[in-house]
């Protein structure tokens, strides 16, 4: 079993614990339930806007048997000023245990995990998300997706196509999907590629590249991310889906046992033509059903790693 203090990034998160995050996965989606001998409590503190995640996370809790306390960000004391810090303060003075957090500041959470010792936090920490930082939840569910369909990693094709430079999706699955064995694509839009990602893999042309991948994860265009990128102000939906988007042309050139990806929301017509989103070599409903069983598996590693509702 996977025991965790926090769970905040997938950067040290090594094969064996990977595997067995996913093969845990697998057995709660199979049935397995927990049986909890002291109650834990739980909060979701989403101070950007999402479907998936946060209900995905709720879903899991209430699997789990956690028992969740509501927070509204626009009715809290953070619209008074007060610290992220201050309020996961209260909310451990308050008896709660867990506190899934999706912020839009980078790595928000390291000033959280390494406080000093005249400090004290006493409750666990799951990333929901930190800014163009990491999403390690999205990654995993990704990970757990790719190895139902195929039943390893080792030497797969995986394309990661679009705006790579502010996908915290991106880096996570970069860097995941590097470790386990596969081989990583990029395309896009050169203006939202870095030379930074050239550790994790080769970009090419999109038509080049489709043809010979097993996993196509096309992302979303972060239009709220683009604030003074010059590339925002001359963005047309229609040149983009031309350029670079998954269309009929294009899908008819994947490989028969080719999966396409997607992390949400879509942007139909985009990046991925509309009338494509449920086709046969889609996995995006999968996805969204493997985000639950996967954050039941990382809410139980830190609830393992902190002793929580009787569990070691």
């Amino acid at each position: 079993m996977v025991s965790l203090k926090h769970f905040v990034s997938v950067e040290n998160l090594g094969e064996t614990e990977v595997m067995a995050l996913l093969k845990r996965a697998q057995e709660f989606k199979a049935g397995k339930q927990l049986e909890l001998s002291q109650p834990v409590y739980a909060v979701n503190m989403f101070f950007e806007n999402s479907t998936r995640t946060h209900t995905s996370f709720e879903m899991a809790e209430s699997k789990l048997g956690l028992k969740e306390l509501a927070f509204n960000p626009a009715q809290s004391s953070v619209n008074k000023g007060e610290s992220l810090y201050d309020t996961l303060l209260t909310m451990d003075a308050l008896g709660v245990d867990l506190a899934v957090i999706r912020h839009s500041k980078d790595n928000y959470y390291q000033e959280l995990i390494d406080l000093k010792a005249d400090q004290y936090l006493n409750l666990g920490i799951i990333n929901a998300g930190d800014g163009s930082g990491q999403h390690p939840s999205q990654s995993l569910l990704d990970m757990l997706t790719i190895y139902e369909e195929f039943g390893h990693f080792a030497g797969l094709k995986v394309a990661i196509i679009g705006d790579i430079t502010n996908s915290r999706v991106a880096k996570s699955n970069m860097q995941l999907l590097t470790r386990l064995g596969a081989k990583v694509y990029f395309s896009g839009p050169k203006y939202w590629y870095s030379h930074e990602f050239d550790s994790y893999g080769q970009y090419l042309d999109v038509d080049e590249l489709l043809p010979r991948m097993d996993v196509v994860m096309l992302l979303r265009v972060q239009h709220e991310r683009h604030a003074g990128d010059q590339n925002e102000a001359g963005f047309s939906a229609a040149a983009y889906h031309e350029k670079y988007g998954l269309n009929q042309a294009r899908y008819a050139k994947l490989k028969p046992q080719a999966i396409i990806m997607h992390p949400g929301p879509i942007n139909r017509d985009v990046e991925w033509a509309s009338e494509l989103v449920e086709a046969d070599k889609s996995r995006f409903y999968q996805q969204m059903q493997n985000g639950v069983f996967i954050r039941m598996a990382m809410i139980e590693a830190v609830m393992r790693g902190r002793k929580l509702g009787g569990l070691n």
